[in-house]
């Protein structure tokens, strides 16, 4: 068969595009050669709706091996009772989860999408909050950090029967001990949504709500470093109704390939080297948001302690948006994203904030010389961001830091 020149011609262009500038959207990561080898094998070629040892298909033996390798390695890496891994993503994770737990119309509390929180925790141009009643809790205005008092007047006012953590583009640690009080004190279930932090627990600089909370859904592919999928663990009481809402709830035929780069994902996780990785993550972080603040950026919440900082672009400079500044980093090399922060006086299309997050060149390698430099570089290029000549001097910066840390491809 004649290869496809076209298409792989964009793959090249994409894979040169990621060697070559700086990823810094908190969500992304580079995967390992054995995930990719994994999600690029012939697993794909088989069809095996259900679970281990109930397939609705024939020549399952095999896959069934993986599943099940995949299943019990996410429960040893997280202390979990029941581990489902078929979710094609975190959103459909959280779906499934509300379904298991939830009747059309029950009563939520989730965090607010601008201020933090995910389109599956109740925003109305969801699912979430098309189907359920979700009540939305913030941060506070004094230190920008989860009201728990809040949640907790919230959660007694409205006698909610599920209270949904875990956020998007918040900075901070979130201890799931006190929800799990709050959600006790009302009778409500607790699901911890750990999509960006799941690597983050696994590499032991994270409070795990595993244990604590009911039900707890995460995305394979973000600090975890794995192949893009979602994953549900739960107390084994809650197994039968999760398992059955993922399928045949919810979903049809699994992604078996992505479930065996699930599987490797988990083994990686557990090596002595990734416990460094995300320690370095978090220092990393941490580091750039120092050294942002040096260039006159404010940091939501004063800073960081996981994978990401929030920065709030109005001091630095009011006329500067979110949106444009991105636009302007990624002419210059650097890709993060626009974000919302608390409170923010334009729309969700425009904002007044940034978000950067460092789990993805800390994988290439850098560290915190390397974060101080990258500061540096945003700062050159938001002080003048139509300034054409200081993007390109910038982006032959970024090239030259880049080359010394390429991933592997």
């Amino acid at each position: 068969m004649a290869r496809d020149d076209e298409l792989f011609a964009i793959i090249a262009r994409e894979q040169e595009r990621q060697r070559t500038s700086l990823q810094l959207i908190a969500s992304e990561n580079f995967a390992s050669r054995q995930v990719r080898e994994a999600t690029g094998s012939v697993l794909t070629n088989k069809y095996s709706e259900g679970y281990p040892g109930k397939r609705y298909y024939g020549g399952n033996q095999i896959i069934d091996d993986a599943e099940d390798l995949a299943r019990r390695r996410c429960c040893e890496l997280f202390g979990a009772e029941h581990a489902n891994v078929q979710p094609h993503a975190g959103a459909n994770a959280n779906m499934a989860a509300y379904l298991a737990l939830l009747e059309p119309g029950d009563t939520v509390l989730g965090m607010r999408l601008d201020q933090g929180g995910h389109l599956t925790h109740g925003s109305p141009v969801n699912m979430s909050g098309r189907f359920y009643n979700f009540v939305a809790y913030g941060v506070t205005a004094s230190d920008e950090r989860i009201d728990l008092e809040q949640m907790a007047a919230l959660a007694q006012e409205h006698r909610p029967k599920l209270i949904v953590a875990g956020a998007t583009a918040y900075p901070r640690l979130i201890d799931p001990e006190p929800i799990r009080r709050i959600a006790d004190e009302v009778g409500a279930l607790f699901l911890f949504d750990a999509a960006h932090v799941a690597g983050l627990i696994a590499g032991g600089v994270h409070p795990n709500p595993v244990g604590v909370a009911d039900v707890v859904t995460f995305t394979t592919h973000k600090t975890l470093r794995g192949p893009r999928g979602g994953c549900i663990v739960c107390r084994k009481e809650l197994a039968t109704a999760i398992d059955k809402a993922v399928f045949p709830g919810l979903q049809g035929g699994p992604l078996e390939h992505v479930i065996a780069a699930k599987a490797v994902a988990f083994w990686e996780a557990r090596q002595p080297s990734f416990k460094e990785y995300s320690a370095q993550v978090v220092a990393n972080a941490s580091a750039l948001a120092e050294a942002l603040t040096g260039e006159g950026f404010r940091m939501v919440s004063g800073g960081t302690d996981n994978h990401l900082i929030l920065v709030d672009l109005q001091p630095f400079d009011a006329d500067l948006t979110g949106k444009k500044a991105q636009e302007a980093l990624d002419l210059a090399g650097i890709t993060c994203n626009k974000n919302t922060i608390p409170n923010d006086p334009r729309s969700p299309f425009v904002t007044s904030g940034l978000r950067l997050g460092t789990p993805a060149m800390t994988t290439a390698g850098m560290a915190e010389a390397e974060m101080a430099e990258i500061a540096t570089l945003v700062g050159r290029v938001l002080r003048d961001p139509d300034n054409t000549a200081e993007r390109a001097a910038v982006r032959d910066q970024v090239a030259t830091l880049c080359s010394k840390f390429s991933p592997d491809f």
